[in-house]
């Protein structure tokens, strides 16, 4: 068993999953006479064979109240190839299979809720399975035996074609062709020896890669069948039952044994299994009603007992999630409720919305204290952290920022200026870019002009700032001295003011289309006043990811070429990752150490900036390409495992309040951040995307904010100095801003270029 649980931690690591499920019995109707099957009724005068449609919907929603995120559906096999009744009610339907009536079932529940249905109609042939397959994010069926012994008058299976060996292979072998994410098992204590059990393994571990779960059940006795007095199999059969299957699968290959059929359930865990199975917090086990589901605290318990941490997840597996195995109706929904493991979200919370935080940091767990510098994929296990090991994350992140940075909370008075909103790169997650190559035609397109960009600057000096950050998107009509004159406007009218402007992108492309050297145009850029830049369009710097969300945008080598040249020409420059979409923990390690090293080189970053993505009106989400964001675990480690893989290269790690909210603020000032960047006064772009907290938190709030979590604020320059004591009591009591003027792009009279420059075509 060893080895078993070996394997088990070198697929999942410390991970043991569950799947919060609601129990559909659509019909109870089967065929089949399996000689140890309660589940299975024959028709009862004056009661329905089906579930209504209503009736099954008002049960899903039931259990999406309850907190499930699995819709099971249990029925019999083919019962209207047995009984009238059945047909008659079917016709009804208007429907001539239960098939037929379980898609439409189905179909209701995938539409009305955000439930994902899982099947479990029994022998299925290649045309039923392609019916299925547009309302299921998988479908099951246990293999039972590959024993036709059993099958044999006088054994269990006598009198039940559907569970003869050949035809259930024949339905798995189908559901690959189909592309199905699919569970099957093996039932032991029947009558069968081992050898026939590892027969059926092994006929399940060469079925195909559509294969995603293996449960091995326990026989149990059940009073009123033909096997009430059998012998069911003993604790010691059904571990080295498992821990056999374990060696045998494939390790792509989750392994689930029921908890509510073993009296110690932690045992299961001993065997080598990385999930308990469907556990329903509103219906009972159909199929084993005399066995209840087990309480999640005992399962957490259980799982903690051994150094593992429990976790929900989805009906389909994380590596079945994408557009191979799942429908392109099945698809969006799973991805909207799934986290960056592929596993199920942890709560409703995303970023950007004005609800409570689902957890705090807690105070108490002992920092994991690690040594040296982490590697990419150390890295990527702290992101997978769940639960108390996720605390200790937060507990040693929390420690380094008080070793590094004290217990004062920096912020700097900003006011961000977003020039246009028109952009010819389609980046899949903007809501913000308007124009006829835009991902998303929203809202008027706009040019702020220079006039108008200047009397921010000078109403924002007055109100106290000592920045102003200006960013933007790519009008087909910029060019290099467009930027270079929106530095030269500032700098002339608010000489002392910091100019934090123009991402890699911009910068890239004002290059390009002067065809000047990159060092050449950033010295340019600093030399009329360009003072620092901001870290936007990193995205996740990997290119993987950058093909999906951006593919005609600067690539990482691109991103960090542009920094590194800023770093040289002593321009210091920040970080961010946009987080939360199609990437996985391992794109965020790569992230990091792309970061480190180029810090190691230069030195020049300030701080690292996660930025989480807000999903409410970015395309990618409404397509149905993107996760909602990350959970609001997932947002805590990026701020925390970004200060541990970080050190001591980068000393400050920011915290977005425009994504994050108040409450995130405080918890993340837990969990290794010491900086709120800044007050704003005008943001557009997380608006733009759906976020609701305001577009400007002033000083006194901001301090407020930071004592409320027992720390010290102290305002800053954008190089983290001092800024003049008179800035800084001018933003304390600043007057409203005046209204900004955003003329119609039009009203410019911009030419359009004969050629638009990518950064793609030069990569």
């Amino acid at each position: 068993m060893a080895e078993a649980r070996e394997l088990r931690d070198a697929r999942v690591g410390r991970i043991v999953t569950y799947s919060p499920k609601v129990f559909i019995p659509l019909t109870k109707l089967c065929r089949d006479v399996c000689h140890y099957c309660t589940f299975a009724k024959p028709p009862r005068r004056g009661e329905r064979a089906y579930m209504t449609i209503d009736e099954v919907v008002e049960l899903a929603r039931a259990g999406e109240r309850a907190g499930c995120r699995e819709a099971l559906f249990t029925l019999g096999d083919k019962p209207e190839l047995r009984y009238k009744a059945a047909r008659e009610e079917l016709a009804s339907l208007g429907h001539a299979s239960t098939v037929e009536y379980l898609a439409d079932a189905a179909r209701a529940v995938l539409e009305t809720t955000t439930l994902l249905p899982h099947l479990n109609p029994g022998v299925l042939g290649a045309a039923e399975l392609e019916l299925l397959r547009p309302v299921a994010a998988s479908m099951g069926m246990m293999l039972e035996t590959t024993s036709e012994r059993l099958s044999r008058r006088g054994s269990p299976h006598f009198g039940s074609p559907d569970k003869l060996p050949a035809a259930r292979l024949e339905t798995l072998r189908l559901a690959g062709e189909a592309r199905v994410p699919f569970t099957t098992g093996i039932l032991i204590g029947i009558g069968e020896t081992r050898v026939e059990r590892l027969e059926a393994l092994r006929a399940i571990a060469a079925a195909g890669p559509h294969v995603q779960e293996v449960i091995v059940q326990n026989f149990r006795a059940k009073p009123g069948t033909g096997m009430a007095n059998a012998a069911e199999p003993s604790s010691e059969e059904l571990l080295w039952t498992l821990a056999v299957a374990r060696l045998i699968l494939p390790r792509a290959v989750a392994l689930q044994a029921p908890p509510n059929l073993t009296e110690d359930f932690a045992l299961l865990l001993d065997a080598g299994i990385d999930d308990f199975g469907g556990i329903s917090p509103l219906t009972v086990d159909h199929v084993n009603p005399e066995a209840p589901w087990p309480e999640i605290e005992r399962l957490a318990q259980a799982a903690e007992s051994r150094g593992l941490e429990l976790a929900p997840r989805l009906t389909v597996y994380p590596g079945h999630i994408g557009p191979a195995w799942l429908d392109v109706a099945v698809l969006p929904r799973v991805l909207r409720s799934a986290d960056s493991l592929g596993l199920a979200r942890e709560h409703a919370w995303a970023p950007g919305e004005t609800g409570a935080v689902p957890f705090v940091v807690r105070r108490d767990p002992l920092p994991r204290r690690l040594a040296g510098e982490l590697g990419e994929e150390e890295i990527a296990r702290l992101f997978r952290a769940r639960g108390h090991e996720r605390q200790r994350v937060f507990a040693d992140a929390d420690r380094l920022r008080r070793e590094v940075n004290g217990d004062v909370v920096t912020y700097v008075v900003t006011r961000n200026v977003q020039y246009t909103n028109v952009c010819y790169y389609r980046c899949g997650f903007c809501a913000f870019s308007k124009g006829k190559l835009a991902a998303n035609l929203r809202g008027e397109p706009y040019l702020v002009p220079h006039s108008e960009i200047v009397r921010r600057a000078i109403e924002a000096w007055e109100r106290g700032a000592t920045e102003i950050c200006l960013q933007g998107g790519i009008h087909p009509a910029f060019d290099g001295d467009y930027y270079a004159s929106v530095v030269r406007a500032i700098k002339d009218a608010v000489p002392d003011i910091h100019i934090h402007a123009f991402s890699a992108l911009e910068v890239w492309q004002g290059a390009a289309t002067l065809g000047v050297p990159l060092e050449e145009y950033l010295a340019r850029l600093r030399d009329e006043g360009l003072a620092s830049l901001p870290g936007t369009a990193a995205e996740v710097l990997d290119d993987e990811v950058r093909r999906i969300i951006c593919p005609d945008k600067i690539t990482t080598a691109q991103w960090l070429q542009v920094h590194e040249t800023a770093h040289e020409l002593g321009l210091r420059s920040n970080n961010t990752i946009m987080f939360g979409h199609v990437e996985a923990p391992l794109n965020w390690a790569r992230h990091l150490v792309a970061v480190r090293e180029l810090q190691r080189r230069t030195g020049g970053f300030t701080e690292f900036v996660p930025l989480p993505f807000v999903h409410m009106e970015a395309p990618i989400y409404l397509k149905g390409r993107a996760r909602q964001g990350p959970t609001f675990g997932e947002l805590l480690l990026m701020h925390a495992v970004g200060r541990l893989a970080l050190h001591p290269f980068v000393e400050n790690i920011q915290v977005s309040w425009v994504k994050a909210g108040p409450q995130g603020v405080v918890e993340a000032l837990n969990a290794g951040v010491n900086d709120l960047g800044g007050t704003l006064m005008n943001e557009s772009i997380s608006r733009a995307a759906g976020a609701g907290w305001g577009q400007e938190l002033s000083p006194a709030q901001m301090e407020a904010l930071i004592r409320s979590a027992g720390r010290l604020p102290r305002q800053r320059t954008t190089l983290y100095g001092d800024p003049p004591a008179e800035q800084v009591e001018r933003s304390f009591g600043a007057r409203p801003l005046a209204e900004p003027w955003n003329p119609h792009v039009n009203d410019a009279k911009l030419a359009r270029p004969r050629r638009l420059v990518r950064p793609s075509a030069a990569s």
